[in-house]
């Protein structure tokens, strides 16, 4: 059974940083594409940034491009997304979420697996 477990969420101060986490389990990590989404009440969810398990290409929201980054660890089935300057308009839940790669390089789109997701508040 695919598992997906994000962590990392919190306050933080506008400016500041955090780093989310996403623990993988229950398929073959190297077979799956991780990305990651977040969504606010009210608005549809939104993809941020996804890294591609057969090339390790990486992509992202024009919006978040530059201050956002996400890497993997294949050694511990785990994908993050570090956040840099921080507004508070980033605050919302944030999910990872996985799809079968397909033998495919392209990572960014819609997803099969979601974890439970993390809030993050950006607020002074």
């Amino acid at each position: 059974e695919v598992h997906l477990v994000e962590s990392g969420g919190g306050l933080v101060q506008p400016g500041g940083s955090l780093t989310l986490s996403c623990a993988a389990s229950g398929f073959t990590f190297d077979d799956y594409h991780i990305g990651w989404f977040r969504q606010v009440p009210g608005k549809a969810r939104e993809e941020l940034a996804c890294i591609s398990s057969t090339d390790g290409s990486t992509n992202y929201l024009y919006s978040v491009k530059g201050r956002f980054f996400i890497s993997s660890d294949s050694a511990k089935n785990m994908v993050y997304l570090q956040m840099n300057s921080l507004k508070p308009g980033d605050t919302a839940v944030y999910y990872c979420a996985a799809n079968d790669a397909g033998g495919s390089n392209w990572c960014w789109g819609s997803k099969d697996y979601w974890g439970q997701g993390t809030q993050v508040t950006v607020s002074s």
